[in-house]
């Protein structure tokens, strides 16, 4: 096995690729903790790799994202590289069975939300991925969509450039409903960001 490696947009993320599928085509999963990676044993074991913050799984790509910018990827990638290969060599399957990943698909979305997805899954997603993330719908309400961010784009300093240029635009010129696209900030880290934020904004001027 060859794995190869790609630079992303996020200087803390580096995409792996194993050349073998990794989860179902058009799927991803998003490990952002140790904890929310008990049910891929390939995500536990990249945890254990000193300096690894968050796994991502692509269909046909691996996204690892480092602590911080101190951490040297030199360190990480030799460690990441062996235990890639040693685990598909392993036959393990990259996720237990019987966990699905999350259905999109509501009875009740009405066309409007139907386009937003549509558009997101063919003309948006696929790009974002190509970047080692990922990104998923969590609504549309009063003309603003709700986007959770996911790999690489996490923490990336251009993800909001990305939002507001590229993503909001293109729905916005196929869907006159839209209005905004905002970032939905969901987990305790997630949440501790945005305090931190809202606290600096306190402390300008007004």
């Amino acid at each position: 096995m060859f794995v190869q490696t790609q630079d992303t947009p996020n200087p803390n993320s580096l995409k792996f690729l194993p050349g073998v599928q990794v989860v179902l085509e058009s799927e991803t999963m998003d490990f952002p903790t140790l904890s929310s990676a008990q049910c891929s044993p390939l995500a536990k074991l990249l945890f254990r790799i000193e300096g690894v913050k968050s796994v991502f799984l692509g269909p046909d790509f691996i996204t690892i994202t480092k602590i911080d910018e101190e951490t040297d990827w030199k360190t990480i990638k030799a460690e990441v590289f062996a235990t890639i290969m040693d685990f598909f060599t392993s036959g393990l399957p990259v996720v237990n069975e019987g966990i699905n990943q999350p259905d999109n698909g509501n009875e009740e979305d009405n066309d409007t939300v139907l386009m937003i997805k549509e558009l997101l899954d063919s003309r948006i997603r696929p790009t974002v991925q190509e970047d080692g993330g990922d990104l998923v719908f969590k609504g549309f309400k009063d003309g603003i969509v709700y986007l959770k961010l996911q790999g690489s784009c996490t923490s990336c300093p251009s993800s909001m450039v990305t939002l507001k240029n590229g993503v909001q635009n293109m729905l916005q010129f196929y869907i006159p409903e839209v209005i905004a696209v905002e970032q939905v900030l969901e987990d305790e880290l997630d949440k501790k960001a945005k305090e931190e934020l809202e606290k600096f904004e306190n402390t300008l001027p007004k």
